[in-house]
């Protein structure tokens, strides 16, 4: 249940011919770049906010068990605050395979401290792809984190992780701290 978005992603031309491309990143790409960059700043956008409304069926969960991972949702007047990287236009193509679960390259204007701003690029993942969850209930999202593994690790890691990097970005999130609050705790094993 994916809708493999690589090709469309790599078909987008605004930043050809550019040396360097400012990538914005709210979820995962916050705490694990997993990719080379030349430069990293925390920043934010504007019109948007972070909820885990986006299906994992390939990294953090599974067709059978999909996890939930963060996408943005449209708000007049929000503030989403995460990671800037500044990349080169070859590290695209290993983060298209990554966000290629139904998430978009979209063109937006990235914000430094300082009112320093520049066009960048954000992957988002619109409730009009095939992997899509939408809203539920903080407890029903937070159920199904706490359930869902796949080959990336478990959910609750993906989750735990980012409440985390934003504790230490000293950014307030509500949506993401109260799925943390509601996360059941691990069982223990038995030995």
């Amino acid at each position: 249940m994916s809708l493999d978005t690589t090709r469309i992603n790599q078909s987008m031309t605004h930043f050809d011919g550019q040396d360097a491309i400012w990538l914005f990143g709210y979820g995962s790409l916050i705490w694990k770049a997993g990719f080379p960059y030349l430069e990293r700043r925390p920043a934010y956008i504007h019109g948007w906010v972070r909820r885990f409304w986006q299906g994992s069926h390939d990294h953090r969960g599974t067709p059978e068990a999909p996890g939930r991972v963060a996408t943005l949702v449209r708000q007049a007047g929000a503030i989403c605050h995460g990671m800037a990287y500044r990349i080169t236009p070859e590290t695209l193509g290993p983060l298209d395979v990554r966000e290629k679960n139904g998430y978009l390259r979209l063109v937006t204007e990235l914000h430094f401290e300082k009112s320093e701003r520049i066009e960048g690029l954000v992957y988002i993942a619109t409730e009009d792809n095939a992997a899509f969850l939408g809203d539920a209930s903080y407890h029903h999202i937070a159920q199904q984190i706490a359930g869902a593994k796949g080959p990336s690790g478990p959910n609750r890691d993906y989750l735990l992780n980012l409440a985390a990097a934003l504790r230490e970005l000293d950014v307030e999130d509500p949506h993401v701290f109260e799925l943390e609050r509601l996360l059941p705790p691990l069982k223990p094993t038995k030995e």
